[in-house]
């Protein structure tokens, strides 16, 4: 038999770590979970949990699997072919526990992975008892007399009494758990989410476990935003006191008012913060890092994995529970209403905290009807929940705030009509035919303004790009959309904010030379960049008005009363991946000929565009409704209903040249090096580019790294929303 320290937990991709080792690592993080959170959990259950919980590693199937042993012989390979669930063989130890403590233990363990019933992959415990009967159990005990000794001696390593175990005994508990799974009923499992919680921290972090629990569970110093330096009539929401006893926050101002400030001080718990866009959150990431000096400050990309039979395994990747502030989408929170996996950790996670839903204006029906779903979760799960936009919809202003408790519970903050007239700053002009855009370019050029073009899909972006680079060889040009790796993508917004934008740029964009930047709407939300001109292509109003604020944005004595001109095109052609009726709408809604718009008109304009509240039924996918679960305990909702319903970038891609990078790279280092995007966008060429089945099971795409850099990942494009 081996020794002990050569049973492994994790792959060579993993860092070859010791089942021993993971176990320990894990028992360290449910410790501390288990009294954080607001359940009353039982902490010593919950570490007997978490040491039981991966035992069955020590199976020689999973051995050989992770070690990449191949049968000598055709008879050894076919002797190895069956499927096996180490947390099912884990539950063979049971015996060495008392009777009153299995329940609870197998609620910790039996669906850690996979859910009990109707699993994905189905290999949940009742599915594969279902489809293979007694031999299930006999596959999961084979060669038990050699391999349970491992999980002995952990259990001695950790102190905990043990007994011989017969391979009767061990049947006799794993089909106890058996039957104690078929009796589950509808509802919710906060022992799943405690010990996935734990074995997802401790497996992202690995060694460095103990070191990265310290600053866990941390409220946020939030000091910087209510320091009195900071009051500034500039700002006029920096003046507005935040001290109301009511729960919840509603605040409606314009861009460059104080918003993030203002709800950051309304918060007094650990910060939940969203923005629409995954592609807008590193900036509000980057930004709170700069100013909250607590240590455990997450930024959290959520990815479903595409597994290579084309199914959908749809997953919060890795959530890490227990940072101070993380800033994230509404379309991850999406979890705790659609049970899709990882929404019990995601549910024990926010309960009591504070929620910022920031621009939470959306442009789907179906998104539109998540976020109302997901507010209505939030309350249940006693958290404070702070909404702050400059465009959102009366319609959508008055269904929140009934949901919320109306006035009694919300403190509203609105600005004066007075106060919006010195937010006016952009003239607009519309755009009948594209030819004259370059008329525009060569004139604002020739007087050394900084331009901002931002088109809807990422394949005219990158095809404009090519273009101008070529038309205006002497003027610095940037490309950036959410096709870039995480990483780069970082860099290219440190780009954009030193070196094409505003005042701070030491290079080019201080007013001395002109420069162009060409986006899609990842610039919409939270990036503090300001430009002299924009065009732009017609986009929904509430969406254009987010858009016009990256022009004209510094706000200061000088540049109050000034404007700044944003052109608009014409929508016409297909305009995917928006509803032509809602652009025609918006774009008539907008004044010409370089009138100013008003701030204080936004509103009506606005509403005109959305007079009603466009939902879509989404009862059939919830989890809870009436008051109750409609979801089996201890399982997930097998339907990828974010990615099928919802128009978010949810699958991932790295480029061939970091494919061996990747494989072994820590959880971290894979997040730099992955590229987000929309799951229907890939579709098509899914059976074209290797898969790989580690981390977020990225699409290999064989795409140049010259090429790369130029234009960002290229795919052909699905006509939705990028």
């Amino acid at each position: 038999m081996l020794p002990l320290d050569q049973i492994l937990a994790k792959s060579v991709n993993y860092g070859s770590l010791t089942l021993l080792e993971h176990t320990q690592q894990v028992t360290q993080a449910i410790e501390l979970f288990a009294q954080k959170y607001a359940f009353d959990f039982d902490v010593q259950i919950a570490r007997k949990g978490a040491i039981i919980h991966d035992l069955g590693k020590a199976h020689p199937h999973f051995q050989r699997k992770i070690k990449k042993v191949n049968g000598e012989s055709l008879e050894e390979s076919r002797e190895w072919d069956f499927i096996h669930r180490h947390e099912i063989s884990s539950l063979a130890f049971l015996p060495c526990f008392p009777q009153n403590e299995w329940d609870s233990l197998i609620d910790l363990v039996v669906g850690h992975h996979k859910s009990i019933l109707n699993d994905p992959s189905e290999r949940g415990i009742l599915d594969l008892m279902e489809s293979q009967g007694d031999e299930m159990i006999e596959n999961h005990l084979k060669d038990w007399e050699n391999w349970h000794t491992y999980g002995i001696q952990i259990l001695q390593i950790f102190n905990l009494p043990t007994t011989e175990i017969s391979k009767i005994n061990a049947e006799k508990a794993i089909l106890y758990a058996v039957k104690y799974c078929k009796k589950k009923g509808f509802g919710f499992s906060p022992a799943r989410g405690l010990l996935k919680s734990a074995d997802h921290f401790a497996s992202a972090f690995t060694h460095a476990t103990e070191q990265k629990l310290k600053p866990l569970f941390e409220v946020p110093n939030l000091s910087f935003y209510d320091d009195e330096k900071r009051k500034n009539e500039i700002y006029p929401l920096s003046q507005v006191s935040t001290d109301d006893n009511r729960k919840h926050t509603l605040v409606v101002a314009s861009t460059g008012a104080g918003k993030t400030d203002f709800l950051l001080r309304r918060c007094k718990g650990r910060v939940f913060y969203t923005l629409p866009f995954q592609a807008s959150i590193n900036a509000m990431w980057e930004r709170i890092c700069k100013t909250v000096p607590n240590e455990d400050i997450r930024l959290l990309h959520a990815t479903s994995k595409i597994v290579t039979k084309g199914k959908i395994d749809e997953q919060i990747l890795q959530p890490l529970a227990g940072s101070a502030i993380k800033v994230l989408t509404p379309h991850q929170l999406a979890a705790i209403i659609f049970g899709t996996s990882g929404f019990e950790t995601m549910i024990l996670d926010l309960e009591g905290t504070d929620i910022i839903l920031d621009e939470i204006h959306t442009y789907s029906d179906y998104s539109r009807s998540m976020v109302l779903e997901i507010v209505k979760t939030l309350l249940r799960l006693n958290c404070r929940i702070h909404i702050g936009t400059a465009t959102m919809p009366s319609v959508l202003y008055n269904e929140l705030k009934k949901i919320l408790g109306g006035e009694n519970h919300v403190y509203e903050v609105k600005l004066s009509d007075e106060i919006l007239d010195t937010f006016n700053r952009h003239q607009v002009s519309k755009i009948e035919a594209e030819e004259i855009i370059l008329d525009i370019l060569k004139k604002a050029f020739e007087q050394k303004e900084k331009v901002l073009m931002v088109y809807n899909t990422i394949n005219k972006a990158q095809n404009a790009y090519l273009f101008l680079k070529e038309m205006f060889p002497e003027i610095p040009v940037m490309l950036i959309h959410s096709r870039f790796k995480r990483g780069d993508r970082v860099v290219l917004e440190t780009r954009l904010k030193t070196e094409f934008n505003g005042d701070e740029s030491e290079k080019f964009g201080n007013g001395l030379m002109p420069c162009l930047v060409i986006s899609t709407q990842v610039v919409e939300v939270s990036l503090d960049i300001s430009f002299d001109r924009m065009i732009t292509q017609a986009a929904p109003l509430d969406g254009l008005i987010q858009r016009f604020g990256r022009v004209n944005r510094k706000r200061n004595k000088d540049t109050i009363g000034k404007y700044k001109p944003v052109h608009v095109i014409k929508p016409q052609g297909n305009v995917l991946p928006y509803k032509m009726d809602i652009l025609r709408a918006s774009y008539e809604q907008l004044p010409d000929n370089f009138e100013v718009l008003e701030e204080r008109t936004l509103q009506e304009k606005i509403d005109n565009v959305f007079p009603s509240l466009e939902t879509k039924d989404i009862d059939i996918y919830l989890i809870y409704n009436d008051g109750a679960y409609s979801i089996k305990e201890l399982t997930n909702c097998k339907k990828a209903v974010i990615v099928e319903a919802l128009e978010i970038e949810s699958a991932t891609c790295i480029l061939e040249c970091d494919r061996a990078k990747y494989l072994t790279a820590t959880w971290e280092e894979r997040i730099m090096l992955e590229i987000p995007v929309n799951y229907k966008t890939i579709t098509k060429q899914k059976q074209e580019y290797e898969q790989l089945q580690v981390g977020a099971f990225p699409f290999v795409v064989p795409q140049s790294e010259e090429d790369y850099k130029l234009l960002g990942l290229q795919l052909v494009e699905h006509d939705n929303f990028i």
